[in-house]
């Protein structure tokens, strides 16, 4: 694996989402095979967490932020790129990625809806320290 830590040069899209408990197991198929779509356009790395302390007084919280119901999980991820340029071209080209069509169908499936893009918090962040 590519020395990702402490690299200036590195470019990272983040994201956090609520998914339905229930479809934790099949979301974490298609994550795994997403990363691999990632990673062939490039990334570094892919890495998605499932949260499990999300409240701090004081401050407000991803389940706050994402209006999440009781029957749902907060998923946190982030991409790793070698650098911005190589980011804006994968984020181009995976979702023209032939493959990405079969994964993204059964998250969106309005009678079984796992992934609802409208309540996905996401952003690209260049390094600070």
């Amino acid at each position: 694996m590519p020395n990702i830590q402490n690299s200036q040069a590195n470019y990272i899209d983040g994201f956090v989402f609520p998914i339905p408990k229930q479809y934790i197991e099949d979301y974490k198929v298609i994550a795994q095979q997403v990363a691999e779509i990632w990673k062939a356009h490039g990334a570094l790395a892919y890495f998605e967490y499932i949260g499990d302390e999300l409240t701090l007084e004081g401050v407000k919280s991803f389940t706050e932020t994402l209006q999440t119901k009781d029957d749902e999980v907060v998923i946190f991820g982030w991409v790793v790129f070698p650098s911005k340029d190589v980011r804006d071209l994968a984020n181009k080209n995976v979702p023209e990625d032939p493959r990405m069509a079969d994964l993204v169908a059964p998250l969106i499936n309005p009678k079984r809806l796992i992934f609802d893009a409208s309540r996905m918090v996401y952003g690209g962040f260049k390094p600070l320290i």
